[in-house]
């Protein structure tokens, strides 16, 4: 039986040597999109909502919170604002997904697939996610630059060694 967890390697294997602090991936992410507005918002940027009201109605938040969060994700990087009109309309913003926003997917999707097995009735989930082109059902997987699937308990970490200056 494995233990189900990474396999910590080099100067990472002795824990007590070091600590992520501010360097840390995860809590730089979670500093931008560790709210569940946030991510919801994504989510809803994702499928394809761009418009201030409609976040608003779609993530159930007050005008207030949606502001402030599509603010920050401008800020952040994740979402641009772009300028529209409606005839008689004063003009207002639509909101798109970046880049950086975009590639956020293979997370929300991820947590759309561990919730849907873990946390909805009967473990099905209420959206069938698939391959446009070929139909097939969409799965998010750790695999390797191989395409190789790598489970928990292969996953090694190790320090990024430092580019080399030439």
């Amino acid at each position: 039986m494995t233990s189900g967890a990474a396999i910590l390697r080099g100067g990472l294997a002795d824990r007590s040597t070091w600590r992520p602090g501010e360097n840390c991936p995860v809590a730089k992410a979670l500093g931008v999109v560790g709210t569940r507005s946030a991510m919801l918002i994504i989510r809803e940027a994702l499928y394809g909502t761009t418009r201030f009201d409609d976040f608003v109605a779609r993530v159930e938040l007050t005008e207030a919170v949606a502001a402030a969060r599509l603010r920050e994700l401008t800020d952040a990087g994740l979402l641009e604002r772009h300028p529209y009109r409606e005839d008689g309309q004063r003009t207002r913003y639509e909101y798109r997904l970046t880049e950086m926003g975009r590639d956020l997917a293979p997370a929300i999707l991820g947590l759309y697939q561990w919730g849907a097995r873990y946390l909805s009735a009967n473990g099905r989930a209420p959206l069938a996610l698939s391959h446009a082109d070929c139909g097939s059902p969409v799965t998010v997987n750790v695999t390797c630059r191989d395409g190789h699937d790598v489970p928990l308990h292969e996953l090694a970490l190790a320090r990024s060694r430092k580019p080399r200056v030439t």
